[in-house]
């Protein structure tokens, strides 16, 4: 006697994500020119092929993975008025996000690798740097937008570093007023 299964049903939409997740958590571990399709098709139980079809090119699966990531877009949402003192207080204060910090791993690891900091600065530009530059508007929205970037970068590298700057309760507000000044500062020219 024979007993019939039926094929597991095919989930598209949850082999897609599955795949993007083990790509995020491969590039963030890894340099872009170490990581390859069948790995990532590895880590997730299906064939590399099926990784080219959802994705393409490695290169367009990486431009995903970035693009699924915290692109700081966020910092725009809110007044201009309050822009240091609301952006400090979430950088100092506020509990560590894992699509951020793993973006920030794989901007790092790209250093090593022309093609992916050419992806990197590509899409920084494009989906952050640019708007940023045109929401600060003025004289010199770029080079302003480019400094309050790498201060905010700064300062999250650093807490991450330190977990969580190693400072008390009461100078971690004093670290989140005078951080908040010097944005607004700069976003005020």
């Amino acid at each position: 006697m024979f007993c019939h299964i039926a094929p597991r049903p095919r989930n598209a939409e949850a082999t897609r994500a599955a795949i993007l997740a083990a790509a995020l958590e491969r590039f963030s571990r890894e340099s872009y020119d170490d990581v390859g399709m069948r790995d990532i098709a590895g880590d997730v139980g299906v064939d590399a092929a099926l990784v080219s079809r959802y994705f393409g090119s490695k290169e367009e699966l990486f431009l995903t993975v970035l693009d699924s990531c915290a692109n700081g877009r966020e910092l725009m949402d809110g007044g201009r008025e309050d822009f240091g003192r609301r952006v400090a207080r979430d950088v100092i204060f506020e509990s560590k996000d894992e699509r951020k910090l793993k973006k920030l791993l794989i901007m790092l690891r790209s250093v090593g690798s022309a093609k992916a900091m050419e992806l990197v600065q590509r899409t920084g530009s494009e989906s952050f740097f640019d708007p940023f530059a045109a929401w600060i508007g003025g004289e010199d929205a770029a080079v302003r937008a480019r400094l309050a970037a790498a201060t905010i970068m700064g300062m999250a590298v650093s807490r991450e570093v330190t977990a969580g700057f190693g400072l008390t309760p009461p100078e971690c507000e004093k670290l989140a007023e005078r951080m908040g000044r010097i944005l607004q500062d700069i976003i005020d020219n």
